[in-house]
């Protein structure tokens, strides 16, 4: 089923699911889906709060579940299975390089990183990061990187329906010109020909 499909099927649940699966590594296309949400927003399907607050939470879960991931399990378990959903071994070292340096700003801007996103709740559990200067950070960062995407979603929609709007009334004009100036030029041809033609025999 397609993105859409299920953010219409589903609603708010739906966009709490994906940003839910797609945060523990599970391939969604999260940043179409938020969107798609900000263009269901525009045209009535949803309001913004309750949008705002299912798709940051669908984050915060999955974060929350990585983290635990990562913190109890390890980087051994990771690596097994986290190959079956992308994570790789060389994807983890590349991530956790960054984490290391840079710590709570990875996790408060990684987000808006998609190759480097889903690691980050991993590598902050792997890495003891304290849960709840973790959550404070993840909290933040899940509002401000969904806010962005529905508000970018809704000012697509917007700039999309009018150019729909101005495509749509000229464009039987245009065609309608195109058409005539085209038959004039074809005319013209033909007539220049005919007359090449006859100025030859004569």
């Amino acid at each position: 089923m397609h993105v859409q499909q299920l953010i219409s099927h589903y609603g708010y649940v739906g966009v709490f699911s994906i940003l839910l699966m797609e945060n523990i590594g599970i391939p969604f296309p999260a940043e179409t889906t938020l969107t798609i949400s900000g263009f269901e927003w525009m045209r009535g399907v949803f309001a913004l709060i309750p949008l705002l607050l299912s798709a940051a939470l669908g984050n915060i879960v999955g974060s929350t579940i990585g983290y635990g991931i990562g913190y109890f399990l390890g980087r051994p378990v990771i690596v097994r299975f986290g190959r079956y959903v992308g994570i790789t071994s060389e994807r983890l070292d590349a991530a956790d390089k960054k984490f290391a340096k840079y710590r709570g700003t990875v996790v408060l801007f990684g987000k808006f990183i998609a190759g480097i996103r889903v690691l980050i709740p991993y590598l902050a559990g792997i890495n003891r990061m304290p849960f709840v200067l973790f959550s404070i950070y993840n909290a933040v960062s899940a509002l401000v990187w969904a806010g962005f995407f529905i508000v970018v979603g809704r000012y697509v929609e917007v700039a999309w329906a009018h150019y729909h709007k101005v495509m749509h009334q000229y464009l039987l004009p245009t065609i309608i010109v195109a058409i005539v100036v085209i038959g004039i030029v074809a005319a013209v041809k033909i007539r220049n020909r005919k007359r090449i033609k006859g100025a030859s025999e004569s």
